[in-house]
């Protein structure tokens, strides 16, 4: 039995949804409430939270996924992950440390190889990423990845 319930972000989910991106030492730009799906518990608290991100180039990505420690390995990510699928879309992309990339792959996203694959906004990540990945050696390596698949209109059937 779930111990948690999806439903759209609201205004004063703003502070909490800060505070999981800041405890998951995820990139804190672009975090607008509206775009977010959060988790919460029984007693109402965020305990989880994902988002669309527009960019500029006109791609969108699935970023800001982040859960509560005391919530891992519960499903709670996968849910929010399918939520925003169902609500949006192909193409959408993706940004994660590389040995992420294999739990993504479970959603149908594919890690694109090459920067002629990317949209523009992802292609100047990659090339700054890979730049100073240059200057700290033993950092992990981002991964991109996309999802194009078709949409099936059934969350449940996204994974």
């Amino acid at each position: 039995m779930k111990d948690y319930v999806l439903r759209p972000a609201r205004r004063e989910d703003q502070r909490a949804i800060r505070a999981l991106i800041h405890e998951g030492g995820i990139n804190p730009t672009g975090l607008q409430w509206p775009r977010f799906v959060v988790a919460f518990d029984a007693q109402d608290r965020v305990i989880g939270c994902a988002q669309i991100k527009p960019h500029r180039d006109g791609s969108r990505e699935l970023a800001s996924v982040a859960v509560a420690p005391g919530y891992r390995r519960r499903g709670i990510a996968a849910a929010l992950i399918r939520q925003l699928m169902h609500d949006c879309e192909p193409p959408l992309y993706l940004v994660c440390r590389e040995g992420l990339a294999s739990w993504y792959r479970q959603f149908g996203f594919e890690r694109l190889a090459t920067e002629a694959e990317m949209p523009r906004y992802f292609r100047r990540l990659h090339r700054v990423v890979s730049w100073l990945s240059r200057l700290r050696p033993g950092r992990e390596s981002l991964a991109v990845m996309t999802w194009q698949a078709a949409h099936t209109g059934d969350p449940a059937r996204v994974a």
